[in-house]
């Protein structure tokens, strides 16, 4: 995935995400040039910094879903965090560094899903032999030639009932162990390692657990954990895991404009936002912070921010901290075109889900052409009047026209039901003409 280009990066998009083509166009070049710096030579790789993306759009255009789609599809560390959760130094809260942190959590557990992955094959054997062990116990080593041939015949024809799920519904006593927990949720890296030195410790005396009865079945996943922690190595994947964030992470930072500072509103401010700032502008820039994973460099991390800077604007941000974000993309409204093509077009778009949601009830949900578009343009029409939420809009009208739908569902079962014109406008036409009922239903 790593050696997508641009264009197929930005076809992959267009399956999920209508429209924003200079949004697509621009993140795609930006992660292409990742790829691209890693081919060139060692000292000039240092130089080649990331470029950070400021996108600028109302809520529902697109923007997190652009974002969270790249990661999906790429299988980079990703997390979205809203910088107006974040205070200054020294106000309580979470600082800015934990967003690293989540960032490194969020790594290792990919690596270790994709270490898991190409060790299933070790791992299911692991899981295999501890099964087989408790339905038939070791021989004593005293035992004859014959003995031990005799056996050997019974643990494969037991291996092979084993794998055909033959006896998954037999009872079998694993022992369960209690393995300590770090919580390590906003908390300094001072204290995570110190939990971790404390476990290691004082790890001997947690291995033993307690035998419990359960299923060959419910036993298999019990096991996968303690096969995964005995054939992996740890502190591998912990590498690879800082590896993959300090070269490929990506840091999706919602609501930017929360925390900008304008001018002619500055009585109003809470006076912590520009402190925000200036604490992130050192992360953004390139700084080393404290992990779980060690020290982690942020300076080829790829910064994406987002907001619709609607009572600011992106001058309203210090200097510093706009210069860190050189490319700006503002993303394009959603007009009653767009609506209509969000509904039908992308992979898993709002209409399928539906069908899908109500074909489990054995109810075939239809759509007229005519339909669709009278929702979209209710859709428009409600983002007009009131508080213009994009495409989320479309979810509220979908959920208040369908309502009687989903919940009679079983009466409706092995039947078709067809979501026409006048049923669109029989169930949202009058709230979208009430200007009041679109701010309170709509």
């Amino acid at each position: 995935m790593e050696n997508l280009t641009p264009k197929e990066i930005v076809a992959y998009l267009d399956k999920y995400v209508v429209g924003q083509a200079d949004a697509k166009r621009t993140i795609a070049v930006a992660l292409r040039n990742r790829y691209r710096r890693m081919r060139l030579p060692k000292e000039m790789q240092q130089d080649v910094t990331p470029k950070n993306i400021l996108m600028i759009g109302d809520t529902g255009v697109g923007k997190t879903e652009i974002a969270r789609r790249l990661a999906t599809m790429m299988q980079l560390p990703f997390i979205k965090v809203e910088a107006s959760k974040y205070t200054e130094v020294g106000f309580v809260g979470r600082d800015v560094e934990s967003m690293v942190r989540d960032l490194a959590s969020t790594a290792l557990r990919l690596v270790r899903e994709s270490e898991n992955e190409k060790n299933r094959d070790r791992i299911e054997a692991y899981i295999e032999e501890k099964i087989l062990e408790k339905l038939l116990p070791p021989l004593p080593e005293s035992a004859g030639d014959a003995k031990k041939a005799d056996y050997e015949r019974s643990k494969e024809r037991m291996r092979d009932k084993l794998r055909s799920g033959e006896i998954d519904h037999l009872k079998i006593k694993v022992e369960v162990r209690h393995k300590p927990s770090i919580n390590d949720d906003g908390m300094p890296p001072q204290m995570i390692q110190m939990q971790e030195s404390l476990i290691k410790v004082l790890g001997a005396y947690g291995k033993r657990g307690e035998e419990r009865e359960m299923s060959i079945k419910e036993a298999r996943e019990l096991l996968r954990e303690e096969a995964s922690e005995a054939i992996l190595d740890e502190e591998k994947i912990k590498q690879l895991a800082k590896e993959k964030v300090e070269k490929g992470g990506i840091i999706f930072l919602d609501e930017i404009d929360k925390i900008a500072v304008n001018a002619n509103m500055q009585s109003r401010q809470d006076p912590s936002k520009e402190g925000v700032q200036r604490d992130l502008l050192p992360i953004v820039e390139g700084s080393t912070v404290a992990t779980k994973l060690g020290q982690i460099k942020t300076d080829h991390i790829l910064f994406i921010a987002a907001g619709a800077f609607h009572l600011s604007k992106p001058s309203d941000l210090i200097p510093e901290l706009q210069g860190r974000f050189p490319l700006r993309v503002e993303l394009e409204s959603l007009d009653e075109e767009a609506l209509y093509r969000i509904l039908t077009e992308p992979t898993n778009a709002l209409v399928k889900q539906y069908q899908a949601l109500l074909a489990v009830e054995d109810v075939r949900l239809e759509f007229d052409e005519a339909a669709l578009r009278r929702i979209a343009h209710y859709a428009y029409e409600a983002n007009e009047k009131s508080e213009n939420i994009g495409a989320r809009r479309l979810h509220t009208v979908m959920e208040k026209l369908l309502e009687e739908i989903s919940f009679e569902a079983d009466a409706y079962a092995g039947t078709s039901y067809e979501v026409t014109v006048d049923l669109v406008d029989r169930k949202i036409g009058d709230i979208v003409q009430d200007e009041d009922a679109t701010k309170y239903i709509l």
